[in-house]
């Protein structure tokens, strides 16, 4: 489905289209204003995993809602940047775009990360909680250097992170992790041991604070190492912002060992079962706009 369209009602004229990467630039000012702190990088990698499923809706020709739902794999997709315009909220707008798109997933299970607000809307859209992820921000406590064992992430350690991150992840997703990792603005380490992956993260600069996502680790000592080399260019007052699930609790203490404070929850939702992934190992979500 690469340009579906719909009318609430006659009054409104809405329709709703595909959007391009630099229509969605805008739609990345609104994220940035609800206070969701995007990336000041990301359309540039998130348009690119599945350039037609990101979708505007319009009246006479002015941007007024937007909804994004990535196709990561035959069984996979993801919903986003669920937003209307601030003036046009109430009208029945934003369900009418979210009806628009969401058949560009088929039947794929569908995941998102909801505030709690709107998890209600939610369920009635057939979505199901599956587990809570807290933001936490601020200025961190670092060491200044880049941990024992940890390296930047290279072309040749490419395979074996794409394939640590299918463990973590409930779909393969080799070309937008190898985007992400490279990404202007971006740094990226692995930790090895014996030659091994056992984890891996990337930091990036956002519009309020630094975000680290990815932060994927067999344990605490290696999520550890990788946020301590992650933050380590970072300046003294520079604030930093991870969203971590709230059932690993040795992802809460290394956030609160770090000096960093929770900020604000979501609740990771589902269409059906909630895919099978190692969360032992997921210290921070990679983006709660692509999951």
């Amino acid at each position: 489905m690469t340009n579906p369209t719909s009318r609430v009602q006659e009054d409104t004229g809405l329709t709703v289209t595909s959007a391009t990467r630099e229509e969605w630039q805008q739609i990345a000012e609104w994220a940035a204003a609800e206070g969701w702190n995007p990336g000041n990088g990301d359309v540039a990698c998130f348009h690119a995993t599945d350039p037609g499923g990101f979708f505007l809706g319009r009246i006479d020709g002015q941007p007024v809602s937007a909804v994004s739902v990535v196709t990561y794999s035959q069984s996979f997709a993801f919903l986003g940047f669920y937003l209307v315009r601030p003036d046009h909220r109430g009208r029945g707008i934003g369900l009418a775009t979210w009806r628009a798109a969401l058949p560009h997933a088929g039947t794929r299970l569908i995941g998102l990360d909801a505030v709690p607000a709107q998890q209600d809307n939610y369920r009635r859209s057939g979505f199901t909680a599956s587990y809570s992820t807290v933001r936490y921000g601020g200025s961190p406590l670092r060491t200044g250097s880049i941990a024992p064992g940890v390296v930047p992430v290279t072309p040749e350690l490419m395979d074996a992170i794409a394939a640590y991150d299918r463990e973590c992840f409930p779909a393969e997703r080799r070309d937008f992790v190898a985007r992400w990792l490279t990404a202007p603005g971006h740094t990226a380490y692995a930790r090895l041991r014996d030659g091994r992956i056992t984890g891996y993260g990337a930091i990036r600069p956002g519009r309020d604070a630094h975000r680290i996502g990815p932060l994927f680790a067999d344990g605490r000592e290696d999520a550890e190492a990788l946020f301590d080399s992650l933050t380590a260019h970072l300046g003294a007052e520079e604030p930093v912002a991870v969203d971590m699930p709230e059932a690993l609790q040795d992802a809460a203490a290394l956030a609160t060992a770090r000096g960093l404070a929770p900020q604000f929850p979501t609740v990771r939702m589902y269409t059906g079962p909630a895919p099978a992934v190692r969360a032992d190992r997921v210290f921070g979500v990679t983006t709660l706009e692509l999951g």
